[in-house]
């Protein structure tokens, strides 16, 4: 099938978590046999910072953040068999769902993707003219990149006919073990740019356990946190690239993972993160959220805090060989259990289902 997906951007990660959930995906859609075109704007510098250059599976069209543009692009819908639009593109980002929308052919499959469900609801809670909640009874499904069953009853509960999570998950051939690089060396390394929504639990989480083990280092990747007051024992990396992930996981004796602030309100939506970092075979520690266990198994797989004092308790009491073995260990779980290539073959079976199904009512109405 023809897939039109809108979204953020493919070709780079720069204030754009989504990027490797979009690649992972994808790619495994494209060995599925699927014909993919990804539209994202030139906005936010991201085309200056990209992490690749556009893949063999897939055709990249990089539009100027034009109204012009956005027509040019959103017409293209017309030639899909399966129209996505992305939730968090960040221009246009209303024009973009009823455009492309209306603008599907009668068969195509038409569907919301969203990689930031629980801050969409909470808008849409807000705001009984939303966007999105105009567009869902004209939607075949709606898409989540994670959420468990608080976001599809929540989903369910504004008119959505269907919700379905598709999570994160590994590459393998991207996010794997490597040797230590110095420039990444810690005892306690984060990754994530800062958010106003993740800001007071990246405090709470990292920079209190580093003020409370100054003898410790800890380091922070990420854009925005340069204009932060830390404690001496912090460094700061900036934007860390993609291709870098992998040093920047495996040189710390553990990494930290912390959830947005309504992601670990809802929970059952581990970050790309935790999947990189176990990939990685690294020691993962994580902020509590509801649903971890079926991902990562507490205290083997990974270690969960409550709190900072959590975390400086988990680090002062970690040996190099135990978060080898418990790197080693996640490792093992998310190889087998949470690879893009099992989230590919749900996603390729959601498609051809509910494709065929949209296909033999369109064929019912028309003989009717």
């Amino acid at each position: 099938m023809k897939i039109a997906f809108y979204g953020s951007s493919l070709l780079s990660s720069y204030w754009n978590g989504a990027a490797t959930y979009y690649r992972g995906i994808l790619e495994q859609l494209a060995r599925h046999g699927h014909h993919i075109t990804f539209y994202e704007p030139d906005a936010f510098d991201r085309q200056q910072h990209r992490d690749i250059d556009p893949p063999d599976w897939a055709r990249v069209v990089v539009y100027p953040a034009t109204p012009d543009a956005l027509k040019g692009v959103m017409d293209e819908a017309a030639e899909a068999d399966v129209v996505v639009k992305a939730s968090g593109v960040g221009v246009f980002d209303d024009e973009l769902l009823d455009g492309v929308m209306r603008r599907g052919r009668p068969h195509a499959l038409r569907i919301f993707w969203d990689v930031d469900a629980a801050a969409t609801l909470d808008e849409m809670r807000a705001d009984p003219d939303h966007a999105v909640r105009r567009a869902l009874p004209g939607l075949d499904m709606v898409l989540t990149y994670g959420g468990g069953d608080p976001v599809v009853n929540a989903y369910r509960g504004f008119g959505a006919v269907e919700c379905v999570p598709v999570y994160n998950a590994l590459d393998p051939q991207s996010h794997h073990p490597v040797p230590p690089d110095p420039r990444f060396t810690a005892d306690l390394a984060f990754l994530g740019n800062r958010l106003p929504d993740r800001e007071a639990r990246v405090e709470e989480f990292f920079l209190k356990p580093a003020a409370l083990l100054p003898g410790r280092q800890f380091l922070i990747g990420g854009n925005g946190w340069d204009s932060k007051a830390m404690p001496g024992n912090v460094r700061h990396r900036g934007h860390v690239y993609t291709a870098e992930h992998n040093a920047f996981n495996c040189s710390p004796l553990a990494v930290l993972n912390v959830a947005r602030d309504s992601m670990a309100h809802i929970g059952f939506s581990p970050a790309t993160r935790v999947f990189e970092a176990a990939g990685a075979g690294a020691c993962l520690i994580t902020d509590a959220w509801e649903g971890i266990e079926m991902f990562l198994t507490p205290d083997e797989e990974v270690l969960v805090a409550r709190d900072g004092q959590d975390v400086a308790d988990h680090l002062a009491a970690l040996t190099p060989e135990r978060a080898r073995a418990i790197g080693q260990a996640a490792l093992a779980r998310v190889r087998a259990e949470h690879s893009y290539e099992l989230r590919g073959r749900q996603v390729d079976e959601i498609l051809r289902d509910r494709s065929g199904r949209r296909a033999a009512r369109q064929h019912q109405m028309e003989g009717a």
